[in-house]
């Protein structure tokens, strides 16, 4: 039973409640004539997008603000993901660029290069199977975005897509123009039986997860520091000139192998650097989501990615350890914290310097986030290698039960439905702890043989 609290009560699910319990600082609001002024370029990577391309384009069109300029990264598909993209550009009288490669280079190249080609003050990276719901989605995510100087990236709240989503998407008059070129592009594309199945109970489980992550973990991690360790990576805005400066930064030591999701990176990157990754908790974008068995090869390029990150920023994972020098540099500089509080309550110092002397606050996120990928593993092993079935009993009924809570407490307006989702999607999570152990061993192994092409 003495394990019970480490599996049950994690240092992450803590930090969230607190934040939650805090509530957020008072900080410096948008001025709607600046964000007016901006100007947003968008770029969506696709890699054999055919189903989704159109839908996402469609949801872009009918965003409060227009972009700039909007470019299609086709990276080699196998499939007709940029010619689909063309005709709907054609179909609606807009500039769609699209840049069409023989072969896939990967997703983190492409926007290293669109971060340095374009001018804009935002680039705005929209994955081909992400629709955007919130028809302000852009302009209350920019909004945050240039709040104040330090905020690097801004995104939404994100869920799978749903076959509803699609019809409604379907039936505007933008993807109805397209379908006057290309009648066989479907807004439901066909699929047999046991796929529809298969993406059923994909995007059942990770509904839950998303709801979970988003509205009680990220919202008071927010509360707390500020800002998430990563944004939610499928529509995310970034200011561009710090997305560029960051490639400026790792590339000469790291070239495009920036882990194996970009996105974690990139926010860890930020804060590392004393920058800010915000979310936005009433605005909405739809992912199309992975069959069922396509999962576990996702959440291996997630877990590794955060193993990868701190083996890349260990002056961020060791931040617990310079938790004292960081109390008595507060108080040395009292006079300059509270400035930078007038203008955001949660504003730091800039520079990678900073972190390596005193840490981030938020540094502990990252170094929890590993150690309890490690150890619930292993405190589950423990418990059935010695034969306590009671203790392990126990602490399954005691973690499901506080992961129903909290899920179903955050999904207000939804309770009951996500409190039946908590409990139906146990015996995934747990089987997917399985997944975490095979991570670490791989991340072990590329450690001790020099392997570091990590990349997505």
């Amino acid at each position: 039973m003495a394990l019970v609290p480490l599996f049950v009560v994690s240092p992450s699910a803590i930090i969230a409640v607190v934040g939650h319990l805090r509530g957020p600082k008072p900080v410096q609001a948008p001025d709607p004539v600046a964000i007016g002024e901006l100007e947003v370029d968008v770029v969506i990577p696709a890699y054999n997008e055919s189903a989704t391309i159109a839908l996402c384009l469609a949801s872009l069109m009918r965003q409060t603000i227009k972009p700039n300029s909007i470019t299609v990264i086709d990276d080699g598909s196998s499939h007709d993901t940029g010619a689909i993209a063309q005709a709907f550009g054609a179909a609606n009288n807009i500039a769609i660029r699209v840049i069409q490669r023989r072969r896939s280079i990967g997703k983190t190249p492409g926007l290293k290069i669109e971060s340095r080609n374009l001018e804009g003050d935002v680039e705005f990276i929209l994955d081909a199977d992400t629709v955007l719901m919130s028809e302000d989605y852009i302009e209350k995510v920019v909004a945050q975005l240039f709040r104040v100087p330090g905020i690097a990236s801004s995104c939404g709240i994100v869920y799978p897509l749903r076959e509803r989503d699609r019809q409604a998407l379907g039936q505007l008059d933008s993807f109805q123009r397209l379908l006057e070129q290309r009648p066989d592009v479907d807004a439901v594309p066909r699929r047999p039986l046991l796929h529809r199945l298969l993406k059923g109970i994909g995007s059942f489980y990770r509904d839950a997860l998303y709801q979970f992550i988003q509205l009680f973990y990220y919202a008071g991690l927010q509360n707390l520091y500020g800002s998430i360790m990563n944004p939610v990576g499928c529509a995310v805005a970034y200011r561009r000139e710090y997305l560029r400066e960051l490639f400026d930064r790792y590339e000469p030591s790291m070239g495009d192998n920036l882990t194996s999701s970009e996105d974690i990176f990139f926010g860890s990157a930020f804060v590392a650097n004393g920058y800010h990754n915000t979310q936005v908790a009433d605005v909405v974008a739809r992912s199309d989501e992975p069959e069922f068995h396509q999962i576990p090869g996702q959440l291996v390029k997630w877990s590794s990615a955060w193993l990868q990150t701190g083996y890349y920023l260990p002056e961020l994972l060791t931040s617990p350890f310079k938790f004292y020098r960081r109390i008595q540099h507060r108080r040395r500089n009292a006079e300059a914290a509270q400035r930078r509080r007038i203008v955001d309550g949660y504003r730091q110092p800039f520079g990678l310097r900073f972190t390596s002397t005193l840490g981030r606050p938020s540094g502990w996120l990252i170094f929890f986030a590993i150690a309890e990928k490690i150890s619930f593993f292993l405190v589950l092993g423990v418990l059935i290698f010695l034969g306590a079935w009671f203790a392990l009993g126990i602490t399954i009924i005691a973690e499901v039960t506080l992961y129903t809570i909290f899920l179903a407490t955050f999904a207000r307006g939804h309770r009951l439905e996500y409190f039946v989702k908590g409990i139906l999607i146990t015996p995934i999570r747990y089987a997917f702890l399985f997944v975490d152990t095979v991570t670490f061993a791989r991340f072990c192994v590329d450690v001790a043989t020099a392997k570091r092409g990590w990349r997505k």
